[in-house]
């Protein structure tokens, strides 16, 4: 895919600088805009967004955010009289990294005060977060607003949650606009990224009130997680790579994994026990580009979704809180 005219004059600094991916930072950055992404999930409307939004009124702004490393509103903290997205318990405690958006905010507040939104922060972030670790790059079309509202409970209901089963993550994505295949595709994003044990220790422990293990996880990587995720533990501190094999890598990895047995989440190892659904987890796992760029062309779509253009909402000076 063509990157705009603005990131295509910085090329070489760029290659540079994607040299430094493993870096802690980066991989905050990573895991953070998965989640900020399919937080966007609310909507099933699609926005009439531009690529090359920002050529004329902010020319470095995708530059930027590179550097740096939906309507943004999980990125709001918390008051005494709301409880904020990011604290709610979908996103409370796996969510991390905003000061990374924060860092790029306040460049390109300095350079382009009161352009860019933090809506289109995010979707340039989680572009850039694909092609730097190993996968394709897209134009991402741009113009979205800051919202002005945000509420813990709109959390819970636009993201998915680990224990669905294949019927279920089909509905949800459907009532979102998207196809079984692009959810399919979309949980590929699971590749990159790190999980609480909370979010999967039942299958360990508790599988479906037996105070037993689930019987679809592989022994040996039920063994493993178990010596990381110990029984009773309340530590919210304790975390594992959600694509073992390749888990700092965007490829098809994750694919491979739920073949072996050795997807984390219920939802992710759901998709082999549906027909039509393990055949796309088939084919992605043999064709990577196939499954790179079917997942470009996700991500731009899912990107589209509940979105704020025009007048709504607001281009937030500072990402966390309202303006004044």
């Amino acid at each position: 895919m063509v990157l705009t005219s603005t990131i295509n004059t910085y090329n070489n600094v760029i290659a540079y600088k994607q040299k430094e991916v493993m870096s802690s930072k980066r991989v905050t950055w990573l895991s953070l805009t998965w989640v900020l992404v399919f937080s966007c999930l609310s909507v099933e409307l699609e926005a009439q967004l531009q690529v090359g939004f920002y050529r004329t009124s902010c020319g470095l702004a995708e530059f930027i955010v590179k550097d740096e490393g939906c309507d943004g509103s999980v990125l709001f903290d918390s008051t005494p009289s709301n409880t904020a997205e990011k604290d709610s318990p979908a996103n409370n405690p796996s969510l991390r990294g905003f000061e990374v958006i924060d860092s790029a905010k306040a460049r390109l507040e300095a350079v382009c005060k009161g352009v860019v939104s933090c809506a289109d922060i995010v979707a340039f972030a989680a572009r850039d977060s694909v092609e730097i670790t190993g996968g394709l790059g897209y134009d991402v079309p741009a113009g979205r607003r800051d919202g002005r509202i945000s509420l813990a409970s709109e959390a819970s209901t636009n993201l998915p949650p680990p224990t669905f089963t294949v019927n279920q993550l089909t509905q949800f994505f459907s009532n979102k606009g998207l196809t079984q295949d692009e959810m399919v595709t979309l949980s590929g994003a699971h590749t990159i990224g790190r999980s609480h044990c909370s979010s999967f220790s039942n299958r360990l422990y508790n599988f479906n009130g037996t105070s037993g293990q689930d019987p679809t996880l592989d022994p040996q990587y039920a063994a493993s997680l178990k010596t990381q995720c110990p029984q009773g533990s309340t530590n919210p501190n304790l975390v594992v790579p959600m694509n073992p094999s390749s888990p700092s890598i965007t490829d098809e990895g994750y694919y491979v994994d739920v073949l072996r047995n050795r997807g984390l989440f219920t939802s992710d190892q759901t998709l082999l026990t549906d027909t039509t659904t393990a055949t796309q987890v088939r084919q992605n796992a043999g064709n990577p580009f196939l499954w790179k760029n079917k997942f470009a062309s996700a991500m731009v779509k899912m990107g589209q979704l509940g979105v704020l253009i025009g007048e709504a909402g607001e281009i937030r000076a500072n990402c966390r809180v309202i303006n004044s």
